[in-house]
C-alpha cells in the first residue's frame, strides 16, 4: 500500500458507517487523518466511528436535509476547528423498475440523496475551507452517471448530477486552495446492492471488462491520493473507475 499524507487533515465523509464512505474513512485513518462519519443511522455510525478509533467522531446527518448538514458542519468545525476534506459518498439506488413506474416520491428520494445531498454539504463545507482557502472534496458519482443504467434511471440521473455539479463548482473555486473532483466507481459489492435483483447485478458485472467488481480498497486508494495535498492541480475531473467499461 502506498503511504498517502493525510497527517492531522480532518476528513468528512458522508455515509461513512459502511460501505464505500467506511473504506474510505479506514484509509484516511491509515494515512494518519481524522475522520468525522456523518451518516443516517446514528447507531451505525457510531460502531464504526469506535471500529476507526481515536480521531473518528460520528455525528447522525441527514445528509437531504439543508439544516441538519449545517448543523453538523458548525459541529464540526468547533471539534475540529477546520475541515480539510469532504467525501460525498451518501447514495441510495431507488427501486429498480422502468421509469413510467416510478412514482415521484420513489423519484424524489433518489435526488435529494445522491444530487441535493451533496449539494447539502458542499454548501455548507465550503465556506468552513474558504477560511483557510484549503480543501479537498471528492464526490462518490458512479459509472451510471456516465452511461446510464436501465431501470434506475433516477440514480443515473442524479450520479449524472453530480458530475456537472462537481465540474461547475470546482471552476467556481479554481482560483482558491479547494480542489473539487469526482470518481465514478462501477459496482462494488456494498449493502447498496441489497436494494438491487440477481439479475440486474449480474447485468451490470458482465459489462465490466475486468470481469469484476471493484473492490472497496481500489476505490479508496484513488479517493484519499484525491484527499490530499500531492493533488494541488486537478479540479472540476471526473476520474474513473470503471474496469474500462468507460474510456472517457
Amino acid at each position: 500500500m502506498n503511504m498517502i499524507d493525510l497527517k492531522e487533515r480532518i476528513i468528512v465523509i458522508t455515509g461513512g458507517a459502511r460501505g464505500i464512505g467506511y473504506a474510505i474513512a479506514e484509509r484516511v485513518i491509515q494515512s494518519g487523518g481524522k475522520v468525522a462519519i456523518w451518516d443516517l443511522n446514528e447507531n451505525m455510525a457510531k460502531d464504526s466511528a469506535s471500529a476507526l478509533g481515536s480521531g473518528t467522531v460520528a455525528f447522525s446527518v441527514n445528509v437531504a436535509d439543508p439544516v441538519s448538514v449545517k448543523n453538523a458542519a458548525a459541529t464540526t468545525e468547533e471539534i475540529f476547528g477546520r475541515i480539510d476534506g469532504l467525501v460525498n459518498s451518501a447514495g441510495i439506488t431507488g427501486p429498480v423498475k422502468p421509469t413510467i413506474e416510478y412514482d415521484f416520491g420513489e423519484w424524489k428520494d433518489v435526488v435529494d440523496v445522491c444530487l441535493t445531498g451533496t449539494f447539502n454539504c458542499c454548501r455548507h463545507v465550503v465556506p468552513v475551507m474558504l477560511k483557510r482557502d484549503y480543501g479537498r472534496i471528492v464526490n462518490i458519482s458512479s459509472v451510471a452517471g456516465k452511461e446510464g443504467n436501465p431501470n434506475i434511471a433516477a440514480y443515473s440521473a442524479a450520479k449524472a448530477g453530480v458530475l456537472g455539479f462537481t465540474k461547475s463548482l470546482g471552476k467556481e473555486l479554481a482560483k482558491t486552495g479547494i480542489a473539487v473532483n469526482a470518481v465514478t466507481p462501477t459496482t462494488a459489492k456494498t449493502p447498496i446492492l441489497d436494494g438491487l435483483t440477481s439479475e440486474f447485478i449480474e447485468y451490470m458485472r458482465v459489462r465490466i471488462p475486468r470481469d469484476r467488481f471493484v473492490e472497496l480498497h481500489e476505490i479508496a486508494s484513488m479517493v484519499v491520493w484525491l484527499l490530499s495535498e500531492e493533488n494541488s492541480f486537478t479540479t472540476a475531473s471526473a476520474f474513473d473507475l470503471s474496469g474500462g467499461r468507460t474510456t472517457y
